[in-house]
């Protein structure tokens, strides 16, 4: 079926809100908007605050295009607010967005399923910090419900574990200690639940943190990644069951890592991936010769089917 601007009715940009990856997401939601409108789409930017849902209610909307990051926006929270009024959204819908946001119960749904995850805990209180030195060091300490590695810290004693560990406690009450993966960083994106071309990530920071990825121009990306054509196949076809064991669907992105006997574990899944100019997800679309705007066309256009 072809789309026309006019079928999508009038589309309001969600960004922005009340999360600590709030200016990443208000950075996406205007590039996405102004995307749209060049497309000819009846589109708006809403900054979702506490009262998004009467806004967008009385405001007319027919559908929503999620640009939040975090929690209250990729979380499965609004996806089932707008699911409540009969609204609706792009990307996954309220199970695979709340798992894709949690990192460890993700990782506990990846293991069940057999996909390989490195060794991990959860740290609730002090007396865990032994388990997660059990691991062995070094670590890396996330909050499980944060994204754009905000908290994250790399750990190679037990000082620093405990630090890393109340210093994340600061952004979630559920931190996760898990294995460190000495290697190469791979992400693989997905577009129209198909992968994209790989991208191989290098930083010379400790690791892919919040200033690699969206301050550093020292940060190298890498598409063709690198690898050959088999085991390129082989982590794509690895990243879509990831995806789709969490019940994801539509677009997102799913990190992995290979070390250095080239064997690859699943650090996380996206739900709504980043659409800044460093953002990984355009950059692999490009790869596969599909420009910024047909790219935010193509995930609109999947919200004309009913998550």
């Amino acid at each position: 079926m072809t789309l026309l601007a006019e079928d999508f009715g009038k589309v309001a940009v969600l960004m922005g809100g009340l999360s600590a990856e709030r200016e990443v997401s208000l950075q996406g939601g205007q590039a996405v908007l102004e995307a749209l409108v060049r497309r000819g789409v009846d589109a708006h930017g809403v900054d979702a605050g506490r009262d998004v849902l009467s806004l967008l209610q009385q405001e007319q909307y027919d559908r929503v295009f999620i640009m939040l990051h975090g929690r209250g926006g990729e979380d499965g929270v609004i996806q089932g607010a707008l699911e409540n009024i009969g609204m609706p959204y792009t990307g996954s819908g309220v199970a695979g967005s709340a798992l894709g946001m949690d990192k460890y119960r993700c990782k506990l749904l990846w293991r069940g399923v057999g996909l390989p995850t490195a060794d991990f805990v959860m740290i609730q209180e002090e007396a865990d910090l032994e388990h997660a030195a059990a691991l062995g060091f070094p670590l890396m300490i996330k909050p499980s419900h944060e994204g754009s590695s905000i908290g994250m810290a790399r750990v190679d004693n037990r000082e620093e574990l405990e630090a890393a560990w109340k210093q994340a406690g600061g952004y979630d009450q559920d931190v996760m200690a898990e294995k460190w993966i000495t290697g190469s960083e791979y992400t693989a994106s997905i577009l129209d639940d198909q992968v994209l071309p790989l991208i191989r990530i290098e930083t010379p920071n400790t690791f892919y943190d919040y200033e690699a990825k969206y301050q550093a121009d020292s940060t190298g990306y890498f598409c063709p990644c690198g690898l050959e054509s088999p085991q390129e196949d082989s982590l794509k076809e690895l990243a879509d069951r990831a995806f789709r064991a969490v019940g994801a669907k539509g677009w997102g992105r799913v990190d992995i890592m290979l070390d250095a006997e080239g064997r690859p574990y699943l650090l996380e899944v996206n739900t709504v991936p980043g659409m800044t100019s460093h953002s990984l997800v355009p950059m692999a679309a490009r790869a596969q010769g599909v420009e910024f705007d047909e790219l935010v066309w193509r995930i609109l256009s999947a919200s004309m089917v009913i998550n």
